[in-house]
């Protein structure tokens, strides 16, 4: 636990400390009273409540139409099942903000609802419930789909056998032991939803804001750091409440499974039943995923000439206002780079918690789970400015350092690789390490014997979540990203606040080449994990 510790410490709990230091100590004195002067006001209520129900509203609905994706791509095999994985990422992987602008494209004024049926859904909330759907459904899919695919059937089967109905089978065995990572899936689901800040923004208007929203606001608009700070703490603790129900609840729930290979689970559908739902998910993938990435390719080949790649080609010019140091298209290089590095980093430190927390019990390692997820709950402008002020001075001096980019965007990577990793890691049955430790196994063998095989699977997926989620992440980087280095995420925001037709075009461009470049790793990923897997239990 030392190594996670250490890192949480100082890039995470150094930098927010800091910035709420700033906004709520003045002349070396605190003002509490500054909580209850801004958590009663209007307005600030309001943001409250929208930010509680929204997220509520958007894990349920995700979980209803994800959950369903999951069993498919769990026991279903059926030809471009890999290509089909990758395709339902690519959002995941998108930024923030360019999946708030596919949406305006779709069902904005303009878009394509309104060309065809003259319907509108912008600056209301079923547009950003369905934005966080389709940002969210491969995080079900992968997180869920996951183990469930590593559920031996067998044992559904055998309550079969001893009388039960094939949905009381379900509800008695399987159910119990997927609660685990349903759990976990809508703990991020609910994190993600919880800190929406680009999606509500561009879909929401004036009209809806959310805690991530009016910090920002607070923050670079009106420079009020004192209500930042109140906010940030609200959001603080609201989130380490949930953390600790969940961490609560989950583990008295997880127990140690028989799991098998996914290749032995996985079959081609059967009977009207299982074609209709494989259909249904299909289509839902269609309408939810394929058609607001459709629309954005769409429109990074439409000029106002015509059809053609003007946009693409002006990636390749040097910047004429001087916004960029680099030619846009360097940016695709920079951000795999950095992701690459963010990767790593998330493994490492991921890795080491998910073991410390298998291995461990006590309120203090449950407490410990619980911290590891804050990221995903707390403000990334937070974050990103509280780098600015706190890695200014040696030793830590990194604000001219690439490496400053990375650490950012490891902090969102970790609480993935550890939720991937840690219900797989506990369900490993004790007594096969036990057995290889009286055959005359040294700890480290047992892990590479016993535990590395079961839980290569879920280290794969883990890396796949946490190279995602670093090519995506804006948050934090557009605050501390170099100007002769800037990621694509950071890219595609600045040339969407400049005015023209240009920039949208090169904005729309330049999110296609991402979608294109996340849907070729992804697909990598599938095939390392399928060669690696594949004869492994």
């Amino acid at each position: 636990m030392v190594v996670p510790v250490a890192f949480f410490a100082l890039f995470f709990a150094w930098p927010v400390v800091s910035i709420v230091e700033r906004g709520l100590r003045v002349d070396g004195v605190w003002q509490f009273g500054r909580f209850g002067e801004t958590l009663s006001r209007p307005e600030i209520l309001d943001v409250l409540w929208f930010t509680l129900w929204q997220a509520l509203a958007s894990t349920g609905l995700t979980l209803l139409i994800a959950l369903p994706g999951a069993y498919v791509f769990a026991r279903f095999d059926f030809p471009g099942k890999g290509l089909l994985r990758a395709v339902v990422t690519v959002p995941f992987v998108m930024p923030t903000v360019m999946v708030g602008t596919a949406f305006l494209a779709l069902v904005g004024r303009g878009g394509l609802l309104d060309e065809l049926w003259g319907v509108r859904l912008d600056t209301t909330v079923w547009a950003i419930l369905i934005a966080h759907v389709f940002f969210n459904y491969a995080v079900v899919v992968r997180t869920v789909g996951g183990l469930w695919a590593q559920l031996d059937p067998r044992q559904e089967e055998a309550a079969r056998v001893l009388g039960a109905s094939r949905w009381k089978a379900w509800r008695t065995v399987t159910l119990p032991a997927l609660a685990p990572s349903v759990a976990a899936a809508a703990l991020m689901v609910f994190l993600f939803t919880a800190s929406s800040f680009a999606v509500v923004q561009i879909l929401g208007g004036s009209t809806y804001s959310t805690l991530e929203t009016e910090i920002y606001r607070q923050t670079v608009v009106r420079f009020d750091l004192t209500t930042a700070a109140v906010l940030t703490m609200v959001q603080f603790v609201a989130v380490g409440v949930v953390l600790a129900v969940h961490a609560r609840t989950v583990r008295r729930r997880e127990t140690a499974l028989r799991m098998v290979a996914p290749e032995e689970t996985a079959r081609r559908p059967r009977g009207v039943g299982q074609w209709a739902l494989f259909a249904a998910v299909l289509l839902s993938v269609a309408l939810l995923i394929v058609l607001p990435l459709g629309v954005l390719v769409e429109r990074s080949f439409a000029t106002s000439q015509g059809y053609g790649l003007d946009y693409y080609r002006a990636l390749r010019t040097p910047d004429p206002s001087g916004t960029f140091l680099v030619p846009l298209l360097d940016t695709i290089g920079n951000s795999l780079r950095y992701a690459v590095v963010a990767t790593l980093i998330a493994l490492v430190i991921g890795g080491l918690a998910a073991a410390a927390l298998t291995r461990r019990a006590g309120r203090l390692v449950r407490g410990f789970d619980a911290l590891l997820m804050l990221p995903l709950g707390v403000s990334a402008v937070t974050v990103g400015f509280g780098f600015l002020i706190t890695l200014d001075e040696p030793p830590f001096d990194l604000r001219a350092s690439w490496i400053l980019v990375p650490l950012a965007q490891a902090l969102v990577g970790v609480p993935f690789v550890v939720r991937t990793m840690l219900p797989v890691l506990r369900a490993v049955d004790e007594r096969l390490r036990e057995a290889a430790a009286v055959l005359g196994a040294s700890p480290w063998r047992a892990w590479r014997e016993v535990d590395l095989p079961l839980v290569r699977r879920a280290l794969l997926i883990a890396a796949g979540f946490a190279f995602a989620v670093s090519l995506g992440e804006f948050g934090a980087t557009v605050f501390i990203a170099r100007p002769d280095s800037p990621t694509l995420p950071v890219a595609v925001a600045r040339l969407l606040g400049r005015p023209g037709e240009l920039n949208y075009g090169q904005a729309m461009a330049l999110s296609t080449i991402l979608m294109v470049v996340c849907a070729v790793s992804l697909l990598l990923l599938e095939r390392l994990r399928t060669e690696r897997t594949s004869g492994e239990f």
